[in-house]
């Protein structure tokens, strides 16, 4: 291969040991994280040095974290990210400045200067979003407690890591930066902000019109590019103003969360996330400097395992103050007690401006490196040896035979159970999957023929006979569970009708902008009875109960219609539904009245 490209012999070297390691490190159980690591090892330097650039590719690798930063924010729509302020900002801040403080103070009891302690305890506080994200991704995790408390704190060092490297200056020794003046700052503020809003303003008012423009080419090519290109520009604005670039991405993402191309984007990103966050890992395991901790074995040793010990105290002790349950804690501890690919970007400007001598932060980086190369080991153990002790649910098969029943319904709750339940006492045949490991042993203890699966899967819906059914009945009880499904169902399988359940009005309102029709409240039939049942209490015969209950129902939809254009609208979303009530109530009360009257009004003369 002497005549061979570079770039062509580097691809072949990367993908041969990814294909090689990272299924060798599933089938162990050790996750795919650890295979990518595994083989940078062996590719890089320090085993058969058939890589030597590592910095170059770690660069380029980076792009993998931007990308997989801009899909989480897909995910999280303007309205959402606001309803998470409180555990970003309070668990986040709470976490950071706990893990900085002590890493701080064991620093400077060490015997090192109070800069290099400051940098080192910023740069270690931090943990590896890519990592973390990966593995709760993989486990499932991102929608529970600790999963969302993990993303939270995790958003929170994304945001931190700017102020972080803006500091690295101020501590240099150097005189250079003192002769930056008042005017120079503010200037350089003033480009911070508006590079903010210029992307706040842009993803507001330019980037849906940009991406219609493109859709409407038809050419699937040319929208994955326009894809990529909105991310790379996004990044490279944040960039040249000296931001983050991940933040940068996770920013257009939010914009673009609530907009028609969310889940196609989605789509067309996720392999090259996938691919460049597998080449991320692999660089990390490429640029452990072997040469560093095997001349300083002990103060690696004492690095690695302070700062394990000392974030895994803070995190833990939060895990406990948020009221995370007990099998969740080794879990939500291990993934942010690791450091971070941020890190990396710190202890490297803080080389660049001269806080770091160059071997010292070889020495930090090194640290960094085993401990997220440890990390995937000790979950692993923490799998195999604590959480059984715990009693935790074990993962059940999940789907796997082709099902052809003309209705899935996904969720097997309380709600779920009635729909098949009645479906099934007229002879129709169901597929019925619940993501509850629990939930899914119970059914089957009772008879019913429950799939373990996950439904916001594509490949566990066509499994399930998606292609072929007629009904999709969307029964679970998670908000943003349910409208995954829907979005996924109506992207993929046009054809399904789909049937859901609504847990209240916002939940009504984001289905019906998706397009169903067919939502049912899931407490509105149940609290009507319950309205019927206290009417016939109180003296009304049972009939006129019961055709009361239905004209309020009839109105409550018509109301239901009536509000939904306006739904967007607070103060004329409030003005409709008062109006509906009054007029409502003000004829309900004449029809008494007269009801009233014509049962007291004496009969006529001659009237028989």
């Amino acid at each position: 291969m002497e005549h061979a490209p570079a770039w062509l012999v580097n691809s072949l070297i990367y993908l041969g040991a990814a294909v090689l390691a990272v299924p060798v490190a599933r089938a162990l159980g050790l996750g795919s994280v650890l295979g990518y690591l595994a083989a940078g090892i062996v590719i890089g330097p320090a085993g058969l040095g058939l890589v030597s650039e590592v910095q170059d590719i770690l660069h380029f690798a980076e792009f993998g974290v931007v990308l997989m930063l801009f899909l989480v924010g897909l995910e999280l729509e303007p309205r959402r990210l606001w309803s998470l302020r409180r555990p970003i900002f309070g668990w986040g801040s709470v976490q950071m400045l706990g893990c900085t403080a002590l890493l701080f103070v064991a620093g400077v009891v060490a015997g090192a200067d109070w800069r290099l302690s400051l940098v080192a305890a910023l740069g270690l506080a931090l943990s590896s979003t890519a990592i973390a994200l990966q593995v709760m991704g993989e486990r499932n995790l991102l929608g529970t407690p600790g999963g969302r408390a993990g993303f939270s704190i995790l958003l929170f060092q994304d945001i931190a890591a700017i102020p972080i490297l803006a500091l690295m200056p101020l501590l240099a020794t150097s005189a250079v930066d003192e002769t930056v003046g008042p005017s120079a700052r503010l200037l350089e503020a003033g480009r911070i902000v508006g590079t903010i809003a210029a992307i706040v303003l842009g993803g507001r008012l330019l980037l849906r019109p940009v991406l219609r423009w493109i859709a409407r080419s038809r050419s699937p090519e040319v929208f994955t590019a326009g894809a990529l290109l909105l991310v790379v520009a996004t990044a490279m604005l944040m960039l040249s103003v000296g931001l983050s670039m991940a933040l940068g991405a996770f920013l257009a993402g939010v914009l673009l969360a609530d907009s028609e191309f969310r889940r196609e984007l989605e789509a067309d990103l996720e392999p090259f996330k996938g691919l460049l966050l597998g080449l991320f890992f692999i660089a990390v395991g490429m640029s452990i400097d072997f040469e560093v901790l095997r001349a300083s074995p002990a103060s690696i040793a004492a690095l690695v395992v302070g700062l394990l010990a000392i974030k895994g105290l803070v995190i833990w002790w939060l895990a406990r103050t948020i009221g995370l349950a007990p099998a969740e804690r080794p879990v939500f501890t291990l993934l942010l007690a690791q450091g971070g690919e941020f890190a990396f970007v710190v202890f490297q400007a803080a080389a660049g401006a001269r806080v770091l001598a160059p071997a010292t932060a070889s020495l930090l980086v090194g640290a960094v490196a085993i401990s997220m190369l440890l990390g995937p080991l000790l979950l692993a153990a923490v799998d195999r040896w604590l959480l059984p002790r715990w009693q935790v649910p074990r993962r059940l098969p999940e789907i796997s035979d082709p099902q052809d029943a003309p209705v899935i319904i996904a969720g097997f709750g309380r709600y779920g159970q009635i729909v098949a339940r009645l479906l099934a006492s007229q002879g129709i045949a169901t597929t019925l999957l619940d993501h509850d490991a629990d939930m899914v042993e119970a059914a089957r203890a009772f008879g019913s023929p429950v799939f373990y699966g996950d439904a916001r899967r594509l490949d566990l819906l066509r499994i399930a006979g998606a292609e072929r059914a007629k009904v999709l009945v969307v029964a679970v009880d998670d908000v943003e569970q349910s409208l995954a499904i829907v979005e996924l169902a109506r992207a993929h399988f046009p054809h399904l009708e789909l049937v859901v359940r609504a847990r209240d009005v916002t939940h009504w309102n984001a289905l019906r902008d998706r397009g169903v029709v067919r939502v049912q409240r899931e407490l509105f039939e149940s609290s009507l009875q319950s309205g019927a049942t206290v009417l016939e209490v109180l003296g009304m015969e049972s009939s006129e109960a019961q055709r009361q209950v239905g004209r309020f129902r009839e109105h409550n939809i018509a109301l239901f219609e009536r509000m939904y254009p306006h739904h967007k609208d607070r103060a004329r979303l409030i003005a409709v539904v008062r109006e509906g009530r009054e007029q409502f109530e003000q004829q309900m009360a004449q029809e008494r009245e007269a009801a009233s009257i014509s049962t007291n009004v004496p009969d006529r003369p001659g009237k028989r």
